[in-house]
C-alpha cells in the first residue's frame, strides 16, 4: 500500500490494552490519520500477545480484529485470507491455525498432527480440508 505507514504489533496492542495511555492515544492518532498497512504477521502476533500476555478472551480479541478490518484507510496484507481466518476462528479454530489454513487455499489438503485442529475443522468444511498427517 503505497504511502502507508506500516504498524507494529505493539501499536495494535496499545490500542486495545490501553496499559500506557500516552502510547494508546498515539496509536489511535496514527490509525485515524491513515493510511496504515497491517501485515498479517502483525495480526497473528497481536492475537497471541493479547491472549497470552494480557489474558484477553478470544471474543474480545475477535471484535478488535474485526474492528481493525473495518477501519477506513487500513490496508491488510492478504485481506481475503485474514477475513477467512477470522471466520474460522469464530467457528472454533485457533487464529494461528486458521490463518495458516486460509493461506493454504491452493492446496488440496492441510496435513497436521494436531487432532484438535482436525476435529474442529471438519464441521467448518474448510478449503483445503484438514487431514491427519
Amino acid at each position: 500500500m503505497s504511502g502507508a505507514t506500516a504498524i507494529d504489533t505493539n501499536v495494535l496492542v496499545r490500542l486495545l490494552a490501553g496499559d500506557d495511555p500516552a502510547q494508546a492515544r498515539r496509536a489511535l492518532t496514527l490509525l485515524e490519520a491513515g493510511p496504515v498497512w497491517i501485515p498479517r504477521t502483525v495480526l497473528l502476533e497481536t492475537v497471541w500477545v493479547l491472549r497470552r500476555a494480557y489474558g484477553l478472551a478470544d471474543e474480545r480479541i475477535q471484535e478488535f480484529v474485526a474492528g481493525l478490518l473495518a477501519v477506513e484507510g487500513a490496508g491488510i496484507e492478504a485481506r481475503p485470507e485474514v477475513d477467512q481466518a477470522l471466520a474460522w476462528w469464530r467457528g472454533g479454530l485457533d487464529f494461528a491455525d486458521a490463518l495458516h489454513l486460509a493461506a493454504s487455499a491452493a492446496a488440496t489438503r492441510f496435513a497436521t498432527f494436531d487432532r484438535t485442529l482436525v476435529r474442529r475443522a471438519r464441521p467448518l468444511a474448510t478449503q483445503p480440508p484438514v487431514v491427519p498427517a
